[in-house]
């Protein structure tokens, strides 16, 4: 019997989940269509607002239901002094496929609303391209050195077309999110990659070096988050399931000095390794810190 209440409490919140998407996704696809249909940049501007305004709604729904239906327990800090009125760059460590949601829970309605680089290609999705695009997701295109050698005239290409998609931003408070691992942390990929890190796969610098050329001189701060599961990473059917799912969230204010917005990262070697120092030394920090928490949690 308790068997079966888990799943069918599992079944109900992921069903709120699946309701509240919905719900939102109807009028802010049709509010795309009539943003894509209309070209005057003053309505578009509108338009983006009131998609920002659903999208946070969404956010807060999808909140409550975890809030609510599960057994989470939030431990957040360094979210004081935050602003939506300000450009940020957030870069995050990556355990599982719920810390989007453990973000959008933890920055909903204190920064401006998540923003993620997506591939170009992904603008072509079925219903959801149309929906990035409206809510001003930037779309970058990437060439991978082999397609470079071939086409040397497409050199620099790639950073031109995110830099034409950051443009909009310049006069509208916008948050940039940044996995840099590029992909969920496990022990067998950080085995097979020599990561130095215990906690943590090595951080790749390409998209946040694109990110800064693009628009590092608009941020006001980098927003370091680092997220731990004392428990482990959390799969979301265990916390639609009401188990209980302890989530530390720890985010500090790096100020965007002058030269990581200013550096040619494709062309200039030691600019590259500098930025590659930083971030190693960043991430350093963050292994320390996920190892003191997990210290102090066994402690207990």
């Amino acid at each position: 019997m308790t068997a079966f209440l888990r799943q069918l409490r599992g079944i109900l919140v992921f069903a709120g989940f699946t309701i509240n998407t919905i719900f939102w996704f109807v009028p802010i696809f049709v509010l795309a269509l009539i943003k894509f249909v209309v070209p005057i940049a003053s309505f578009r501007r509108e338009i983006t607002r009131i998609l920002m305004g659903m999208g946070e709604n969404w956010i807060s729904v999808n909140s409550a239901l975890l809030q609510t239906a599960g057994s989470i327990d939030w431990q957040a800090r360094g979210l004081d002094d935050l602003s939506k009125n300000n450009w940020y760059l957030v870069m995050v460590n990556h355990q599982t496929w719920v810390d989007i949601l453990v973000l959008q829970k933890a920055f909903n309605r204190r920064i401006p609303f998540l923003k993620f680089f997506i591939k170009r290609q992904l603008i072509w999705f079925p219903l959801l391209g149309v929906a990035w695009w409206a809510m001003d997701m930037p779309f970058m295109k990437r060439y991978s050195k082999s397609y470079l050698a071939k086409n040397p005239h497409m050199k620099g290409k790639d950073l031109e077309t995110t830099r034409r998609a950051c443009e909009k931003f310049q006069n509208t408070p916008t948050s940039v999110i940044n996995f840099l691992e590029g992909t969920r942390f496990s022990e067998k990929k950080r085995d097979r990659r020599n990561s130095p890190y215990r906690h943590l796969l090595k951080p790749r610098a390409g998209g946040f070096a694109v990110a800064m050329s693009a628009m590092g001189e608009h941020f006001d701060s980098i927003l370091d988050v680092t997220l731990i599961y004392p428990d482990g990473a959390v799969k979301f059917w265990d916390m639609c399931c009401g188990d209980h799912v302890p989530v530390i969230i720890d985010v500090r204010q790096r100020a965007v000095d002058e030269w990581l917005a200013s550096g040619d990262y494709e062309d200039d070697r030691e600019f590259r390794r500098r930025v590659h120092r930083w971030l190693g030394e960043i991430w350093q920090e963050k292994d320390e810190l996920i190892q003191q928490t997990l210290d102090k949690q066994r402690d207990r």
